[in-house]
């Protein structure tokens, strides 16, 4: 089972550095649809933070559009 913990992890998204808490769950189910999509993990989370615009959490973002994405998967 993944870890139920947060794990915060840096990156750089559009030239600024930032750090995103996520557990190991959601971080790997992000890794895999930036594969799947063929996009870098920065790339991902560049779009999922436009596509917020500014409202809420970048972590609660991520979290809602990975989730979305499994929902998706399994119509």
């Amino acid at each position: 089972m993944a870890s139920i913990r947060e794990q915060k992890r840096s990156l750089t998204i559009l030239g600024h550095r930032t750090s995103i808490s996520l557990e190991d769950a959601f971080w790997d189910g992000l890794k895999e649809i930036a594969r799947s999509d063929g996009l870098t993990l920065p790339a991902l989370v560049a779009r999922i933070d436009a596509s917020r615009a500014g409202k809420g959490s970048l972590s609660s973002a991520i979290r809602v559009f990975v989730l979305e994405r499994v929902r998706q998967k399994g119509a």
